[in-house]
């Protein structure tokens, strides 16, 4: 019995797609990005090193060219390794030769100010008196040694790159680039050599692990489209800039933590969601090393992160900040826990953006937000109010919003994260035609989501029991009604502050609970810094790692001798009260 020629090649198709998966089964499956951990650089020259990988890899793989092409970064200053693409087999044979100390797959991750340095005691124009780092301020400390605002520290920032014509990083009145200085300006499309300064002095990206449809969407160069690495940057070592804010809000001289400080960049997060993974971040470490950063800035969290990177950074006299994860309230969700970095949570300032809620009966409620009126806009009215309680996609589907203002109030399960339910809902109002959107849930430390998805309509957080009140008012007429003013901006010791933000990651580690983590909290809620060529608020533990690397910063210019762990040390057991009543904190029990 005879085939046909399409059944013949329908035949031929099915073989060769057995072959294709038994030749897959034996070599291990499809090749995957791995990191290669080999220890102390044993060769005294970066090439030496690079050698010896591909004679190690050349090994297993068969050539000097697989290895080659297998290969996608070489860590060869700091620390030896590579990253390379091998199949599960490959790794679990490469595993076994007696150089190699760990082989793990390379995971993706994500990228986890006007007021908040006057919080801290660092005042741009005070007396050197009255400022809190060590009793003093910026310019000379209580022995007239000169901090002059961290000059000539450099702190690498590995991130999601850097906008250079922001005014945060104008390089006026600096001097030349420490000799020291062994880095590179590396360009791209739209990043020329002239967009490296004083300020910038150097500038890398890396782009290994990343599959080309989504580097496609961001651009091929140090340049931040993103918007984060430009904001941990400014708060960390922005220079001055009179007048910066938010659509007048919170409006002050915008700068660093160590406004006089270099900075060096290396873009290792990609696209607008800030995607990062392994082998790059410890390939931005490695080069940070050779290239003479004194601090390194990681607003970024690595739950799995292979610490062997940050401890060879430490190992060389460079402190290292990370950010310590944004899953709280809950416990056990700490990220980056290695005991040799410092792992910082994010804290509240006192600075608050109350927004008054005109109820129908005269009655004022206040909210929070960054509501603000576009010029040349009408005055808020009166209008109808309507309620979604919970505010479900079922309940929002049945809900007339035409020219109204939502009340809305959260589902149960929005305890831990009420960030989505608020994108649905606005967004229900906007295409439905309302016209403003108060949002219940129990905290309102993320203002950021009221400017990131309302589009222009007054979108504002309240408490469960301020919500009660509006609902209570609703319930007891038949036509309710609001308006809303634009935000205003108000700071002082009425606030509560410092407090830690809800959303900031608790410990203990759930991987090593013997390690007490974070290390401590810096303001890390509604932050203004540089954005492109404005100011913009952003919350997080990513906000609040840079205030950190600026305080170190501070602390290496006063006292350059001082090893990463000191610097951590110094950071971590000095404080003052802020308490209004003296209180006891603990008392011995046999007191």
């Amino acid at each position: 019995m005879g085939f046909s020629p399409s059944s013949r090649s329908c035949g031929a198709s099915a073989l060769l797609l057995c072959l294709c998966m038994l030749l897959c089964r034996v070599l291990g499956g499809t090749p995957k990005l791995y990191i290669v951990y080999l220890g102390h650089v044993k060769h005294g020259h970066p090439d030496d090193v690079v050698a010896s990988h591909h004679d190690m890899l050349a090994t297993l793989l068969g050539s000097k060219e697989e290895s080659s092409a297998s290969v996608v970064y070489n860590y060869k200053h700091g620390f030896s390794g590579f990253a390379a693409m091998l199949t599960s087999e490959q790794a679990k044979q490469l595993a076994e030769f007696p150089e190699v100390i760990s082989v793990e797959p390379s995971k993706t991750h994500m990228t986890a100010t006007t007021r908040s340095w006057d919080f801290l005691g660092l005042n741009y124009h005070t007396p050197a008196s009255t400022g809190q780092l060590h009793g003093t301020n910026y310019g000379e400390d209580a022995c007239d040694q000169k901090i002059n605002y961290g000059e000539d520290v450099i702190i690498g920032v590995v991130d999601s790159g850097i906008w250079p014509e922001s005014r945060s990083f104008n390089d006026e009145g600096y001097g030349p680039v420490p000799s020291r200085w062994k880095g590179k300006c590396q360009v791209g499309p739209d990043w020329g050599i002239n967009n490296c300064s004083r300020k910038i002095i150097g500038a890398r990206f890396y782009t290994g692990g990343f599959p080309d449809e989504l580097l496609k969407t961001d651009t091929l160069s140090p340049r931040d489209t993103n918007g984060h690495g430009t904001h941990c940057a400014s708060t960390a070592a922005g220079s001055a800039v009179e007048a910066a804010s938010f659509q007048g809000l919170a409006e002050g001289v915008a700068r660093g933590g160590a406004p006089r400080a270099r900075i060096a960049v290396y873009k290792s997060a990609w696209t607008a969601q800030g995607y990062v993974n392994t082998a790059t971040v410890l390939a931005a470490i490695d080069d940070a090393i050779h290239d003479g950063v004194d601090v390194l800035s990681l607003s970024l969290t690595a739950p799995d992160e292979n610490s062997f990177g940050a401890l060879h950074a430490i190992q060389k006299g460079i402190t290292v900040v990370y950010a310590g994860g944004n899953n709280g309230p809950r416990p056990q969700t700490i990220a980056n826990t290695s005991p040799w970095a410092i792992t910082v949570a994010a804290s509240k300032i006192d600075r608050s953006f109350p927004t008054v809620i005109t109820l129908g009966n005269k009655q004022q409620i206040v909210g929070q937000s960054f509501y603000y009126r576009v010029k040349n806009s009408t005055t808020s009215s009166f209008t109808s109010l309507t309620i979604a309680s919970p505010c479900t996609v079922d309940v929002l589907n049945g809900t007339d919003l035409q020219g109204q203002i939502l009340l809305c109030f959260p589902m149960p399960n929005d305890a831990f994260s009420p960030v989505s339910t608020f994108a649905v809902a606005s967004q229900y109002v906007l295409k439905g035609g309302g016209i403003g959107l108060i949002f219940a849930q129990y905290t309102t430390d993320l203002l950021e989501a009221t400017e990131l998805f309302c589009q222009g309509i007054p979108c504002v957080l309240v408490d469960l029991d301020t919500a009660k009140k509006i609902g209570d008012y609703s319930d007891a007429t038949s036509s309710p009604m609001a308006k809303i003013a634009p935000a205003t901006t108000v700071t002082g010791k009425e606030m509560l502050a410092p407090k830690v933000a809800s959303f900031s990651s608790r410990g203990p580690s759930a991987y090593y609970p013997d390690i007490i983590k974070p290390d401590i909290a810096a303001p890390g809620a509604n932050i203004l810094a540089a954005k492109e060529d404005s100011f913009v608020f952003k919350s997080g533990t990513s906000m609040a790692a840079p205030h950190v690397s600026g305080v170190v910063a501070l602390l290496k210019a006063l006292h350059p001798s001082w090893s990463p762990a000191a610097i951590k040390s110094a950071i971590v057991t000095s404080g003052k009260r802020t308490a209004r009543q003296p209180t006891i904190v603990w008392r011995p029990s046999n007191s």
